[in-house]
Order: structure tokens, then C-alpha cells, then sequence
């Protein structure tokens, strides 16, 4: 693996263990650059602010934290001089006194980078749903089209 592709697989794992930890600051910063969209959020945010409101506007925390854990796998890193481009599969894990473990989404990621000065940063996240299970200690509003709630 490349240094550059080392670089990029950082960014994919650092917003998967910051969501979980519930650092929802730390998400919005990696995203700073970015626009994040996905198939049921089509018209996509921008900006640190932003991202950072539709987190904490839909995210369920407890005691800080999600009780989450996001798997990322099959990543696949495409580079090409200061541009790079990401594939990746999520699956994300939740557990509360009131669910027990038990996979709540899952899906793909379809991810552009940017190198400014040396330093790779997210372009653009786009995030597929694939398989929806019970979102409702995950969210706390359900997304468009889901009957789990």
C-alpha cells in the first residue's frame, strides 16, 4: 500500500471510529471540505456547520456516544496524482439495554479525496443504503421511505 493510499484509508476508518465515539465534531471536520450525500438524502450538505447539524439533528446519543460500531470493508482506493477515489462496504452494529446487538444498516460508500498541499481530504461522500433493520435507537428521525419506526 502507497503512502497516499494509507492516507485515504485513514480518512474512510477515522469517520467510522469519530461517529461511534460520538464525536460529532471530529465527523464534521474530517467533512469539512466535503459533500455528503446519500440515495435517500439526495440534495446533500456542505460545510462544517452543516454536516455538523444534520448529525446532531439525527443522530441518538447516549451518554455521549451512539452505541454503534461502524465496519467498514471491501475498500478499494483508486489514485490518480492529487485525486483519489474510494469504494467501501459499512455495515454498522447496535447494541442498547433495549436492542440487543444486532446489524441496524448497512450499505456502501462511494468516496472522492482531494491532496491540498500535501494533505488528503474528503471531496465528496456518498453513502448507499442497502439493507435497513431497526433504526430506531440509531436515529432519532426516520429516514424518508423507512417503515421501521
Amino acid at each position: 500500500m502507497t503512502a497516499d493510499h494509507d492516507a485515504v484509508a485513514k480518512l474512510v476508518h477515522a469517520y467510522a471510529e469519530r461517529l461511534d465515539e460520538g464525536d460529532l465534531d471530529g465527523v464534521a471536520e474530517l467533512l469539512r471540505d466535503a459533500t455528503l450525500r446519500s440515495d435517500r438524502r439526495p440534495e446533500g450538505r456542505r460545510g462544517r456547520e452543516d454536516i455538523l447539524r444534520l448529525y446532531r439533528d439525527t443522530v441518538a446519543l447516549y451518554d455521549g456516544k451512539p452505541s454503534t460500531k461502524h465496519v467498514t470493508t471491501n475498500l478499494v482506493i483508486e489514485v490518480t496524482g492529487d485525486a483519489a477515489t474510494a469504494r467501501s462496504y459499512f455495515t454498522v452494529l447496535q447494541a442498547r439495554p433495549e436492542l440487543p446487538l444486532q446489524p441496524v444498516i448497512a450499505g456502501r460508500y462511494h468516496d472522492r479525496f482531494s491532496r491540498t498541499s500535501g494533505t488528503w481530504r474528503f471531496a465528496e461522500r456518498l453513502i448507499l443504503v442497502d439493507l435497513v433493520g431497526d433504526l430506531r435507537y440509531h436515529l432519532k428521525v426516520a429516514p424518508p421511505g423507512d417503515r421501521t419506526s
